[in-house]
């Protein structure tokens, strides 16, 4: 496919093609830079996983019952003890979610696998499930036929019971020689299929023959995810991605490859997004397409500025990102009294922001012990498809004089904006109040080409500007507050060559009660918030403890109880501030009749009264105080070369001590408490080992932390945290809070 560009220059003369992949020459001008940008597309893979735009990540697995958020390859296969499993139930909760596929950890960074692997026995068959005979990923694959999901599979390269087992094939210095995948099993025959030959070590033909029983025996894989984190490496294990992708593209042609050249990540796992988010990158020096050498990509890879200042010769690629994060804080289940759930308002933001803002929605649902959803995670599930259905199965531009080809709601069809004057002017059958506009580029023809783009209304004989954003790609969502108009101008204020738009379409979504938000100072005061909209996209993106706080609106009444029960129309009404301590607080907003999304937030004893010190010493300008102030932007970091620092904390009082949380400071280079201990005292003389503490995917994942004692300690005035574990290795150690509970 050629287009013959209506530019200047370079552009007029050179029919470029449109590519995934296209070579940027050292001798480039600028001009010719950003023409090569506008002809790259997103392969057939690509725009499928694009049009899927909200999918699930199931995390399941030793994890789930150890409570861990990593293992450390040295569980007993028998720790994983299911005793049912209700995959139906999964897919039925996210397909009512509006989710399309999900991608399911076959195996996490600890080397269990959750199916009936020929090459180990560590997973599945070595657990009580079935009599060993039970197959997590067959079950779920059934069940995604039975309700329409796609199905990806997770399999972490990192493999923990590969590198501490004796006799484990990670890392074992093994020569590579030329060996056949997969490799028969007596007894295990495979269908009849396709053979490969590959010079590889033994942990990559591990790896190879395991992707091999994934791809033929399961249906259909349309992904499959490659994580980048290892919490533990050994004997300078290289991996054969060339082989790997080989394999995938024979096996599975239909399947994108996450972390490599086909997807990659956003760059965080809290659901945050970026105001531009392009899918066109600069980010290779050698063909992705070939190479075996990949790295996270995130940040700002593809706006002008980036691709004018990059170093050429480079390659520019099509390349998506996924937003991913969990409904819950981790990744895997650990309980439904302790572990925070994200409401609905949550989760629906997250998917307007990163469906809407050119990314792709990958949300974990950890299923728990008894094999199912939680109720509470299946509610929010629920509530978040109702609301996507809600809002955006209604087009308010129904009706209307536009452009026929943006309006009728295929893809295939587009305008294209070549005049001097590119803009797309709709009327109304009457005047209709929105709150949203949907805007899609024809990437799969046209490439991404918009780089700036306003929308107006027709308000009182004038257009009023009611959102402005940057790029558009394969999806943009605009939010605003609502306006009654009978008439919409969607204007390109800066585009790479003619931008074509292929969808527009007007939606209103039905604003609920505003959720609650809990602060409390260090005398243990409580004050209760509203987050509400702003209408800026820098406080869109923002998480939402961190938008600008506005009153209740009027008519708005709050309830809370501290106990851990429902708050209804019937507990403690929210009139001014009150002190709690060592308790859980829920709160709610009632507006009109309707009641809003139910917040939690876990407190502990309140610290007026501490007193605090630092085995591990403190820098200058983050004293040991500043870990126990209640504000979270302030923090403790100890001394560089500290071996196990410590910080010790004087209740002021004796008390029973049931647990502490931990949250990391988030400042670039301060390193977080991975691992350690906690002790206990009565007198601050006699000290008693309470607990030791594990928190993995710190550096990723830095949230609030807790450990809840298996039971509860008596008699206690003093409480000591010993860091065994800085995350990276680091010098030093910070704290942004402790919390005892």
């Amino acid at each position: 496919m050629f287009l013959c560009c209506g530019a200047s220059g370079y552009a007029q003369q050179t029919e470029i093609p449109f590519e995934s992949t296209i070579l940027v020459e050292a001798t480039d001008s600028d001009e010719e830079v950003i023409a090569k940008a506008a002809h790259v597309v997103p392969t057939a893979n690509q725009l499928a996983a694009l049009k899927n735009e909200f999918i699930a990540f199931v995390h399941f697995g030793p994890n789930t019952f150890t409570r861990m958020e990593w293992g450390n390859g040295k569980e007993d296969p028998r720790i994983f003890d299911l005793k049912e499993l209700h995959t139906d139930q999964w897919c039925e909760a996210m397909r009512d979610a509006g989710m399309k596929m999900v991608v399911f950890t076959v195996k996490h960074h600890d080397g269990f696998v959750l199916w009936q692997s020929r090459y180990t026995d560590h997973g599945i068959m070595s657990t009580g499930y079935k009599d060993g005979k039970g197959d997590v990923l067959g079950e779920l694959a059934a069940s995604c036929r039975k309700y329409g999901l796609k199905l990806g599979i997770y399999l972490s390269p990192a493999d923990l019971y590969q590198i501490e087992s004796p006799g484990g094939l990670y890392g074992n210095g093994s020569a590579y020689t030329l060996r056949t995948i997969p490799r028969e099993v007596p007894g295990r025959p495979f269908a009849d299929g396709p053979r490969f030959q590959f010079v590889v070590d033994d942990y990559n033909e591990y790896f190879l023959n395991q992707l091999y029983e994934l791809l033929t025996e399961y249906g259909p894989i349309h992904e499959v995810w490659f994580d980048g984190a290892h919490p533990k490496r050994r004997g300078g294990q290289t991996y054969n991605y060339k082989a790997w992708r080989e394999l995938i593209r024979t096996l599975a042609p239909q399947a994108t490859i996450f972390g490599r050249e086909d997807v990659r990540w956003c760059g965080n796992e809290g659901g945050h997004t970026r105001e531009s988010e392009w899918n066109v990158i600069a980010a290779y020096t050698e063909d992705p397409r070939t190479s075996d050498q990949f790295r996270d990509l995130y940040g700002d890879l593809g706006t002008r500025e980036v691709l004018l200042k990059k170093e050429r010769p480079y390659y520019l690629h099509y390349e998506p990102a996924e937003t991913n994060t969990s409904i819950r804080a981790g990744w895997f289940y650990r309980d439904d009294t302790y572990q925070g759930v994200r409401n609905a308002d949550d989760v629906f933001d997250i998917y307007e922001r990163a469906t809407g803002g050119n990314s792709i929605f990958l949300l974990n649902i950890p299923p728990n012990r008894e094999g199912r959803f939680s109720p509470a995670d299946v509610a929010v599930l629920r509530e978040t498809g109702e609301r996507i259905r809600e809002t955006y199965g209604t087009d308010l531009l129904e009706g209307a004089e536009g452009p026929e080809s943006v309006l009728d709601g295929d893809d295939a069809t587009h305008v294209v904006l070549d005049g001097g004057t590119k803009e797309l002017v709709f009327a109304l059958p009457e005047p209709r109040t929105v709150n949203r506009l949907l805007l899609q580029e024809a990437v799969a023809t046209h490439s991404e080409r918009v780089e700036r783009h306003a929308v107006d209304a027709w308000v009182d004989g004038q257009w009023k500007e009611v959102a402005q954003a940057t790029n558009i790609g394969f999806k943009r969502i605009l939010r605003f507050p609502d306006v009654t108009t009978d008439r919409l101008r969607v204007r390109i204020l800066d585009s790479r060559l003619a931008p074509a738009i292929s969808r527009v379409s007007a939606h209103y979504y039905r604003r609920r009660p505003p959720r609650v938000s809990a602060v409390r100072d260090a005398e243990g005061r409580v004050t209760l918030l509203p987050v509400q909209d702003t209408f800026s996209w820098a406080n869109w993106t923002a998480p939402l403890d961190q938008r600008p706080e506005v009153g209740f609106p009027e008519g708005c009444a709050v309830y809370y109880t501290t106990d851990g029960s429902e708050p209804d129309e019937q507990s403690a009404r929210y009139e001014a501030p009150f002190a709690m301590e060592s308790g859980e607080l829920k709160a709610v907003a009632f507006l009109h009749g309707a009641k809003g999304s139910v917040s939690t937030e876990r407190f502990g004893f309140a610290k007026q009264g501490w007193s605090v010190s630092a085995a591990g010493g403190e820098q200058e300008g983050h004293p040991a105080t500043a870990a126990v102030d209640e504000n979270p932007d302030t923090f403790w970091q100890s001394a560089d070369g500290v071996e196990q620092p410590s910080f010790t904390i004087d209740l002021g009082r004796v008390a029973t001590v049931k647990g502490f949380a931990y949250r990391p400071p988030l400042q670039p280079g301060v390193g977080m408490a991975a691992a350690g201990y906690v002790e206990t005292s009565p007198d601050g003389q006699q000290w008693t080992k309470a607990e030791d503490f594990v928190f993995g995917n710190l550096v990723n994942d830095p949230t609030k932390r807790y450990l809840h004692f298996n039971r509860p300690v008596e008699g206690v005035r003093h409480v000591r945290l010993v860091v065994t574990e800085i995350t990276g290795g680091g010098r030093s150690v910070g704290a942004a809070e402790w919390d005892v509970f």
